[in-house]
């Protein structure tokens, strides 16, 4: 059973229009793979089946959710492009403070794409690091964290991890802000209940017309999202990005990610790091 032709092209045009990844050709065995168990699920005989199921209304209201686990990619790590992390420390908090953007101490965080969760917690160590340092300060982050998939936020909300997932986190950090499990037979931590406290999970799809932020954020990181859609993609959602930064705001993107070219409102800072401007 293979993925014939025609199906290809009517899937890789409904996930471009509903999720914005651009799937070409050479995509083929790869959606054909990831998408042969939805069909051993569904029972069907074919991948044309499953075109006409997902395209009824009893398929997109049901199988939307199961499409976007297949077709979107996942990779995180803890501590993911650390130069990032010090900038954020040295350089964007302190900016944000010194001009008043970060109210009252109060620091909002946007994690866009936050896939399992190593984002977003990696954020809440840093920034419980930072508060120790800075108590003077009186920092309350508030870390909003979205990802198009259920699955992998369901994976988040748990803030549960096998110990090959923990190695990037510097010892003494996972000492303060791990939980190790009781059972020895059981290689696992947890994020300890401060970090996950500053982080809430929501699913949002980037081709939504609205996002439904009901504050504007001080920082945005999307690392290794828009290198998937195509350019006037990346232009629409950057603007988006921007309507939700406060002026002064940063935006982190991926180390393989450039808005080189790009008609966006904001002004690169540092590599792969950029910010809107005050006026």
């Amino acid at each position: 059973m293979s993925l014939h032709p025609k199906d290809f092209q009517r899937l890789s045009r409904f996930i471009y229009e509903e999720l914005g990844i651009k799937m070409p050709a050479s995509k083929t065995t790869m959606l054909e793979g990831r998408l042969a168990k939805r069909l051993r699920a569904l029972k069907l005989d074919g991948y044309g089946a499953y075109c006409d199921y997902l395209f009824s209304p009893q398929g997109r209201e049901n199988e939307m959710v199961h499409l976007t686990n297949a077709v979107t990619t996942n990779k995180t790590d803890f501590f993911r492009e650390p130069n990032h992390f010090t900038y954020l420390t040295q350089t964007a908090i302190p900016e944000l403070l010194k001009i008043g953007t970060a109210e009252r101490g109060k620091l909002r965080i946007w994690s866009a794409g936050c896939s399992s969760g190593e984002e977003p917690y990696t954020l809440a160590m840093v920034l419980s690091e930072f508060r120790e340092q800075q108590p003077q300060l009186a920092l309350r982050p508030q870390i909003l964290a979205t990802d198009i998939s259920n699955r992998v936020l369901d994976i988040a909300r748990r803030a549960v991890y096998h110990l090959d997932r923990i190695t990037p986190i510097p010892a003494a950090v996972r000492r303060k802000y791990l939980l190790k499990s009781k059972d020895k037979d059981n290689p696992i931590v947890r994020i300890a209940p401060e970090q996950r406290a500053m982080v809430s999970f929501g699913r949002l799809n980037f081709m939504d017309e609205e996002f439904g932020l009901r504050e504007l954020q001080d920082v945005i990181f999307c690392r290794n999202v828009i290198i998937y859609f195509d350019r006037e993609t990346q232009e629409r959602l950057v603007r988006k990005f921007c309507h939700h930064l406060l002026p002064g705001g940063y935006l982190f993107l991926g180390h393989s990610e450039s808005l080189h070219g790009c008609d966006v409102p904001v002004v690169q800072v540092a590599p792969t790091v950029y910010r809107k401007p005050r006026s």
